[in-house]
């Protein structure tokens, strides 16, 4: 396998800051600012929405800690990958990989860069026409940068990251300290009659679909500086500074929409934007949530990557993909696989299915990522600087609760989720056919 060495020809150059700033990075994206009118239709008061806010928050939480020591104990390039493969075998490795090229990474980024798109065409005033080749072009863009070296990406993202809090800054004091007079009149108290709620399930969804993305930083343990330490301090850190992000903004948006008002905005941010400093506001907003995006689809295309090159070294897929660039060390031949699909997706118009199918698989990643901390507990016996408050409590809820969440949505969407399944099982057969045709004799 290709774990005989500690980072596998990677350079660690990673600190605690660049990792922080990749869990920020790779959580927050366009799901914060276009998805708290979902989960209002679904809930029937403005606490009732904060608490799904929150409470999804330390699921995640949970989630990220579990991750975290998985990091510690293999701190190499391929995070899931690498789990799944050690725990369960190749195939179930390879059956997360191939999934994650055809759909979760590839799929997540070609669906926010149109999102990115869709943003900047209105800024600019393009026509509908250009957002396909506008979200390609992007992902071209995040994808060259990052062809020479980590470095010269990570600063690219800390810039991204910086620039989106920056925005989320100005939604805040927007909704909080400028909203004015009848700002006060919405209580998260109140009742909304027309609305019943749908239960924690219904509207988990949207949820935890803003909250994916806090495996990312694993896929790139080969290049963090003292991994056993430095991962699971930017987890936490990174999770706790979400988290507070994401419970402030939909305060902002209740202060000053109110909870009937938030379930019926499409877009609160520019809604907020618009209300509280006028079109110009709403068009500073909407250059904010067009970074943002931009940011997430650069820091998954990058952590996509990292699983690809670990698979060809693995055998699991072409030996070509696992050469890194003699000078920069980076993973250019699966970067630009990766990034080419993505466009593809990008460019046929049916990435709002894709995304569908890309959050149902990517938790679904996660429970069995999590799982796979029982066999190491039972079977990695090596000093570890981390290990997961709570045990076995903590794990167990993480996945029973994503568990609920994937029945319920093979429940609420059994065509798109049933696609899903279908995916991942079609690379059963694949999987043999490469070990016939192609593993090493």
């Amino acid at each position: 396998m290709s774990d005989s060495s500690s980072s596998g020809g990677y350079i660690r150059r990673l600190g605690l800051w660049d990792a922080a700033l990749i869990v920020v990075g790779g959580i927050i994206g366009g799901g914060i600012f276009l998805n708290p009118g979902i989960i209002a239709q679904r809930t029937n008061s403005g606490l009732a929405l904060l608490l799904m806010w929150v409470g999804a928050g330390v699921l995640t939480l949970i989630g990220a800690l579990c991750y975290a020591e998985l990091g510690a104990r293999r701190p190499r390039a391929g995070g899931s990958y690498i789990y799944l493969r050690d725990a369960l075998g190749p195939l179930a490795g390879f059956l997360f990989g191939w999934t994650m090229l055809l759909v979760i990474y590839s799929g997540s980024a070609a669906a926010v860069a149109t999102v990115f798109a869709s943003y900047s065409a209105a800024v600019f005033g393009l026509p509908t026409t250009a957002i396909p080749p506008l979200a390609a072009g992007a992902l071209v863009f995040v994808a060259g940068i990052n062809l020479f070296g980590l470095r010269l990406g990570v600063q690219l993202q800390n810039l991204f990251t910086l620039l989106k809090l920056l925005a989320v800054a100005m939604l805040l004091v927007c909704g909080l300290f400028l909203a004015g007079v009848g700002s006060g009149s919405h209580s998260i108290f109140a009742v909304d009659p027309a609305r019943s709620g749908v239960g924690f399930m219904g509207a988990a969804l949207p949820v935890l679909f803003a909250y994916s993305g806090f495996t990312y930083l694993n896929n790139l343990a080969g290049e963090v500086r003292e991994p056993q330490r430095t991962l699971p301090r930017a987890l936490f850190v990174g999770m706790l500074l979400v988290i507070l992000i994401y419970g402030l903004v939909n305060v902002a948006y209740l202060e000053v929409l109110g909870h009937a008002g938030l379930a019926a905005s499409r877009t609160p941010a520019a809604d907020v934007m618009q209300q509280v400093a006028g079109p110009l506001g709403a068009k500073l907003m909407a250059i904010g949530i067009a970074i943002s995006t931009l940011g997430f689809c650069n820091i998954t295309l990058v952590a996509g990557a990292r699983v690809l090159q670990v698979m060809g070294a693995d055998g699991l897929f072409f030996r070509s993909v696992a050469q890194l660039h003699p000078k920069h060390h980076t993973p250019n031949l699966a970067l630009l696989l990766l990034t080419g699909w993505a466009c593809v997706l990008a460019l046929s118009g049916s990435y709002g299915q894709l995304l569908d199918y890309a959050t149902f698989g990517d938790w679904l990643a996660c429970a069995f990522g999590v799982g796979t901390l029982f066999w190491y507990r039972r079977h990695d016996h090596g000093p570890v600087d981390f290990r997961v408050p709570g045990y076995p409590l903590l794990p167990l809820l993480f996945i029973a609760t994503v568990g609920l969440v994937v029945v319920q949505s093979l429940r609420d969407s059994p065509l798109n989720t049933g696609i899903g399944v279908l995916i991942m099982l079609s690379g059963v057969p694949v999987y043999w056919v490469w070990q016939r045709l192609f593993s090493d004799k």
